[in-house]
């Protein structure tokens, strides 16, 4: 099937002119999965805050309860004894200025970067290089930290980082297609739990203003943000 013909049969599942649960979108969403791949399910939520004011600025990691169904290759800068541990945690790849020099050469074959506090010299010469991209280690969502066996851990159950863009919208990841809707559903809960408790203080009227669910290659399933809201008090 085309990929236009099958994202056309797709939307025939859907009501234009609804809302749906988190329940009913997931169900949703694993019907509107056709690819012959296993898409990855992503959300999109909207906030109604300003990115342009600090202030305003929302991000965070959480560790999804259910991971995202794929490996995760995970980069260490440590020296010592940090880095025999962060080896027996599991990370991919452990180094320190020689990771440095690795990396300013063109080597991104990674998915995560953690480092530890006084490795962060050196690192900081990569942020041109890994900022744009995603991967600067960062103290507000715990990969800056000497406990890096544990940082590592979660990264590899499957934690997810996630910020808003200029636009105020977060893109983040919560599972495959192929995940039974129980797993979905609890990952996307965990997800927005964690974008709720991060609403700045300075973030004024209704702050969850929209919600999207959908597969790689299906289309977006609108969420009733006001119902995910009041799950949450807020």
């Amino acid at each position: 099937m085309a990929v236009a013909k099958r994202y056309a049969q797709a939307l025939t599942s859907l009501d234009p002119s609804r809302s749906y649960s988190l329940e009913e979108a997931v169900e949703l969403v694993k019907k509107t999965a056709t690819a012959k791949f296993d898409e990855t399910v992503e959300t999109a939520i909207r906030l109604g805050v300003n990115p342009k004011h600090a202030d305003q600025m929302v991000r965070g990691a959480v560790v999804l309860p259910h991971g995202i169904g794929k490996s995760v290759r995970v980069l260490v800068f440590a020296k010592g004894e940090k880095e025999r541990e962060a080896r027996e945690a599991g990370a991919d790849f452990v180094g320190a200025e020689d990771m440095v020099e690795r990396i300013q050469g063109g080597w991104l074959d990674f998915d995560n970067a953690i480092a530890t506090p006084d490795m962060m010299g050196q690192v900081g010469r990569l942020g041109k290089i890994l900022g744009p991209r995603g991967l600067m280690p960062n103290p507000k969502v715990g990969t800056v930290t000497f406990d890096v066996a544990r940082a590592v851990r979660e990264v590899k159950a499957g934690k997810v980082e996630f910020k808003v863009d200029k636009a105020g919208i977060i893109h983040a990841p919560v599972g495959r297609a192929s995940f039974p809707p129980s797993q979905l559903h609890e990952n996307a809960l965990a997800l927005l739990e964690a974008v709720m408790k991060a609403k700045p203080a300075s973030a004024k009227g209704h702050y969850l203003r929209g919600v999207t669910l959908s597969a790689t290659m299906g289309p977006g399933i609108r969420v009733d943000a006001i119902r995910v809201a009041n799950m949450f008090g807020k």
